[in-house]
């Protein structure tokens, strides 16, 4: 039987909240107050598309006309998904780490890292979170995933091969989902709603993330 509760695993947006080094810091301002007059509160948000629990689209990293994240197959965001534990001790996913795991042609796949084991969202960035290094995403790439999703901004390592990692799954036509809060989350298996928000012809969007038991 199905456990009816849904987790969110989208972290919340805030001013301040972590980001690339080279972004700029994500603001959220009410530019129209109640308090103060105003008919309605409005709030201004200033942030990129990859603030947050967000999605990459192709056009993130591979050049020509490629889709935006507006192109995004509701179908690839709404089903069945995997949760996948990976010890503390891994510092970079590679092929290693990922070849035992039996993954399924058309498979969505959430990798759980020690990244969860602290509230990164609440942090400073952390050159050290564990991404995929190129053999990992070549792996997901030709074993056929529809989505793969990590547990910190990005789904490469910070230094290294991480966009060539990001180049493998994007043209392989792989939807990435960075910045999951899987703390609390087991091993096992999911029904998955993640839907970008539909941004024409952008490199990415945040995402609202939800989980639920099967």
């Amino acid at each position: 039987m199905m456990n009816q509760t849904w987790i969110d695993v989208s972290v919340p947006l805030r001013t301040g909240l972590v980001h690339w080094p080279d972004d700029p810091e994500p603001t959220f301002e009410l530019i129209s107050d109640i308090e103060h007059g105003a008919e309605a509160n409005v709030t201004l948000c200033r942030m990129t598309a990859h603030t947050g629990t967000h999605m990459d689209a192709p056009c993130h990293f591979l050049p020509g006309k490629m889709p935006g994240i507006d192109r995004f197959p509701l179908e690839a965001g709404i089903g069945h998904a995997r949760v996948i534990s990976l010890p503390d001790g891994c510092d970079v996913i590679s092929r290693t780490e990922l070849e035992h795991q039996d993954l399924k042609r058309g498979e969505r796949v959430l990798l759980k890292t020690r990244n969860s084991r602290r509230q990164w969202a609440t942090e400073d960035f952390d050159t050290g979170y564990v991404g995929l290094n190129l053999s990992a995403a070549t792996f997901l790439a030709n074993a056929g995933v529809v989505l793969i999703g990590v547990d910190y901004l990005s789904i490469g390592v910070f230094k290294g091969d991480g966009a060539a990692a990001h180049r493998a799954l994007l043209s392989a036509g792989v939807w990435i989902v960075e910045g999951l809060d899987l703390n609390g989350v087991p091993e096992g298996s999911y029904e998955l709603v993640c839907l970008p928000l539909r941004i024409a012809g952008a490199d990415g969007a945040p995402a609202r993330v939800a989980l639920r038991r099967l």
